[in-house]
Order: structure tokens, then C-alpha cells, then sequence
């Protein structure tokens, strides 16, 4: 049975936190851009069937976190550290897939101690005005939005519309199938309000408060060289800083259909 457990932190904030139980090696998840925090069954099936206890949050303004206007990428490494404390973890690999990526390697890169690896899905690289950054991207509206600041993402977000061409058909197959649970939980994330989405899209384009190139444990980069929303060059990119990386090309792939390799990279991360 998952627990769910509101948890104090500093700063008089919440973090709705959630953790699978179990004696098994610990995995701490990222969440997507929007995502609730909560644990999704693919998910958590995966991590049944191979002993791992999963644990996961909401990030600030989702799904019952105290929002934080102005947080950074690193900041995650701090929330994080208090769930693991709280939940009484003391060793964990993490995982991140989309947005979740960028905030799963912070914890790696600040949190040296607690972090054995990490494995990251269609994520992002840190911004540059490079072109190459947005190249590709299907809809670049939100993060574009995002660089002229916080009152011209919450004006982008008052007329956006989701375009269904970001997904390719793998994608789609993906969501109508076992991956079904992630296109829900988006929604209902989506429903809750745009401050988790837009505070993230600004963490994005913003400096992220730590150097990939500072992470020390063993990462993993799985892209889909489809994806039409994190293009793959990003993955391509991060390949170039990280000391120590392994990547699985997805030529079939898009954004959402690479998380069909989710239990293999459970099963590297805790070989780690």
C-alpha cells in the first residue's frame, strides 16, 4: 500500500510526499511537467515486481506543495533530501522523466551522499540561447514565454491549447495502453492550476543552481530520437558534460513511448 504523507519542511512549506514501503533499494522518482507527484501504477507495478521501494513528491504548486515562485532546478535537491529523511532513507538512486529529468540530476550533483545513480527520460539540458535549444520542439510557446518571465508565462497559459502533433503515434499507443495513467495524472494536474507548470517552465530557462558536469555517480540517458516535445538533442548535449553517462538510443521513440524501457532502467539503477 502507498503512503501518502504531508511533510513540513523549511520555510513553514508542505511537500505531499509518497513512498511504495518495503525493505527493497530505494528509488526516488521526479515527476513530469505537469504531474500530481503521486505514484502511477506502471510505475509502481515496476517497482513491485522487482523489490523496489519507490518514493516520489509533488514539486512545489503541484498537487498539494506549497508553491515557491522563483525556485531553481537545484532547489529539488533540498526537498528531496527532507522526503528521504522523513521516510527514513538514507542511500537512493533517482529517476526523472521529461521535467523531472533536470531535477533528478540536481540530487544527484548536490546530494553526493545519499545518491548512488541516476537515470533520466527525455529531459532536458540546461538552457543556452543556442539555437539548438528549442530546434525540433513541436510546441515552444510555454518555454519562449517563459524567458520573457513570469507574467508573460501566466499570459501564454491563459490562452495555451495542448497541440496533439507533440506525440507521435508511439506516443499515443504508449498513453492508450500501459502508459495510460501518465496522460491522466497530467490532467489532473493541469486541473489543479497552471503555478507548478509555469514556475517549472521558468526553472527551465533560468540558471539551475548547480553544473551537470559536477555529478560524480553513474547516469544513465535514455531519449527517443522521435520526441517532438524534448528533442533529442538535448540528451545529445548532456552526453557531452556528464563525467560518467551510459546512453540508450530510442531511435523508435518519442516523449512518452521511451518510458517503455521504465523496468530496464530500474533494473540498471539498482545494479548500481
Amino acid at each position: 500500500m502507498v503512503i501518502e504523507r504531508d511533510l513540513h519542511v523549511a520555510g513553514g512549506r508542505m511537500l505531499r510526499a509518497y513512498d511504495s514501503g518495503g525493505d527493497g533499494p530505494v528509488v526516488f522518482w521526479h515527476h513530469g511537467t505537469p504531474h500530481t507527484g503521486a505514484i502511477l501504477a506502471p510505475q509502481l507495478a515496476g517497482a513491485v515486481e522487482r523489490g523496489v521501494r519507490l518514493v516520489t513528491y509533488a514539486r512545489p504548486g503541484y498537487g498539494g506543495s506549497t508553491p515557491v515562485p522563483g525556485r531553481d532546478v537545484a532547489s529539488a535537491a533540498d526537498d528531496a533530501a527532507a522526503v528521504a529523511d522523513a521516510f527514513g532513507v538514507e542511500r537512493f538512486a533517482v529517476m526523472g522523466a521529461s521535467g523531472g529529468g533536470p531535477h533528478a540530476l540536481a540530487c544527484a550533483a548536490l546530494l553526493p551522499d545519499l545518491v548512488s545513480a541516476v537515470a533520466t527520460f527525455a529531459g532536458l539540458t540546461p538552457y543556452t540561447n543556442e539555437r539548438f535549444w528549442f530546434e525540433g520542439m513541436a510546441d515552444d510557446g510555454a518555454l519562449r514565454a517563459a524567458l520573457e518571465g513570469r507574467e508573460a508565462r501566466l499570459r501564454h497559459a491563459e490562452s495555451a491549447q495542448f497541440d496533439p502533433a507533440v506525440f507521435t503515434d508511439a506516443d499515443w499507443a504508449a498513453l492508450n495502453g500501459p502508459w495510460a495513467a501518465l496522460g491522466e495524472d497530467a490532467g489532473r494536474a493541469a486541473e489543479g492550476g497552471v503555478v507548478g507548470q509555469v514556475d517549472d517552465d521558468l526553472a527551465y530557462v533560468s540558471p539551475w543552481g548547480f553544473d551537470p558536469a559536477d555529478i560524480a555517480v553513474p547516469v544513465l540517458v535514455v531519449h527517443g530520437d522521435q520526441d517532438r516535445m524534448v528533442p533529442v538533442q538535448h540528451s545529445e548535449r548532456l552526453m557531452t558534460v556528464l563525467p560518467d553517462a551510459t546512453r540508450w538510443p530510442r531511435p523508435d521513440d518519442g516523449h512518452v513511448s521511451v518510458m517503455t524501457a521504465y523496468g530496464d532502467a530500474l533494473d540498471w539503477l539498482t545494479s548500481r
